[in-house]
């Protein structure tokens, strides 16, 4: 069943309500910034969520929290964060980037669809939500997830924002969940949006000292930027189940980063120069090549870890957008 077609209503009674989303297909950052009139179209999806009139923060247009989940798409913790900050008074929409697609998981092939997709698309979804009567359009966040992290900070990123939304619009700030930053801009800057990152030191599939130096990159850049490592955490530490092994999962942490040219082509980490005709899947297959993939990696929560993230979580978006 897509996520769509599931009738989903919270505890204090918000139901929610499919939004369509026309998004596109990019091959890569360069066909987003430098070609973009030839970029497939497609609609994709996702629910909104709003909170009870005797539960909203003040009166008048409501702060949105995007839920962005990761590869094995909305799992029910992402469900559980949107509710969260439903009854905290926020509403949230929790973006579906797989069902339009037809992909139920990118664990053992992330190239199924790029990560310049899944970063349009949260900037397409922006470009919806910030026109809705009930929304603020100032005070929209976005959340992601693994991959769904990589998207919130790419779509942070105004060399790319700017190109899908418009300069200077766009999110006020972004909460990345242990997020991927393999793919960075030799431009990082984010403007006025600020960024949080938290993650594991334990984490299997991205790697923690790639993302510090991201968060350092922005900073550098004149950004707001903070990130909270999480001692013995693993990935998705937030989930609130067991911790277990995927099998399948296809993860290469240690491998170098690609840079992206301000025209959005990739930098091959090999020749060291920008070529618009790469994508997502040359650069995995280098990393394959070069001995950096590996099979199987460790996803799930200690005790306290999903209520740790939930209390961070809270915390950001009651000080960002509240």
């Amino acid at each position: 069943m897509r996520f769509r077609d599931s009738d989903i209503v919270f505890a204090g009674g918000a139901k929610g309500q499919n939004i369509d989303i026309l998004t596109a297909n990019p091959l890569n950052y360069f066909h987003v910034i430098s070609n973009a009139a030839e970029l497939p179209r497609l609609v994709i999806d996702g629910k909104l969520f709003l909170p009870a009139s005797n539960n909203r923060k003040r009166n008048g247009k409501l702060p949105l929290v995007m839920v962005a989940p990761g590869s094995l798409g909305v799992a029910p913790s992402h469900l559980a964060h949107a509710e969260t900050v439903v009854g905290d008074g926020f509403a949230a929409f929790v973006l579906d980037s797989f069902g339009a697609r037809d992909v139920t998981s990118t664990v053992a092939n992330q190239t199924q669809f790029s990560f310049a997709a899944s970063a349009y698309d949260v900037l397409a979804a922006w470009l919806v939500l910030s026109n809705h009567p009930e929304i603020d359009a100032s005070r929209i966040g976005a959340q992601g997830h693994s991959r769904g992290g990589s998207a919130v900070l790419t779509a942070a990123t105004r060399r790319f924002a700017d190109a899908v939304v418009g300069a200077g619009a766009g999110f006020r700030s972004v909460l990345a969940a242990y997020p991927w930053s393999g793919h960075q801009f030799l431009d990082p800057s984010v403007d006025e949006t600020e960024i949080r990152v938290i993650m594991g030191d334990a984490d299997e599939w991205c790697s923690p000292m790639q993302v510090q130096g991201h968060c350092q990159a922005i900073r550098l850049s004149g950004g707001r930027a903070t990130m909270r490592l999480i001692g013995g955490a693993q990935h998705s530490f937030d989930r609130g189940t067991a911790i277990e092994n995927v099998a399948d999962a296809s993860v290469s942490p240690a491998a170098p980063t690609a840079y992206i040219a301000n025209d959005g082509a990739f930098i091959h980490p090999l020749q060291g120069v920008a070529e618009s005709k790469l994508t997502d899947r040359d650069l995995m297959v280098y990393a394959l090549k070069a001995g950096y993939g590996r099979k199987g990696a460790r996803i799930g929560s200690r005790d306290g870890d999903a209520e740790l993230f939930r209390a961070d979580m809270l915390a950001f978006w009651r000080r960002t957008l509240g």
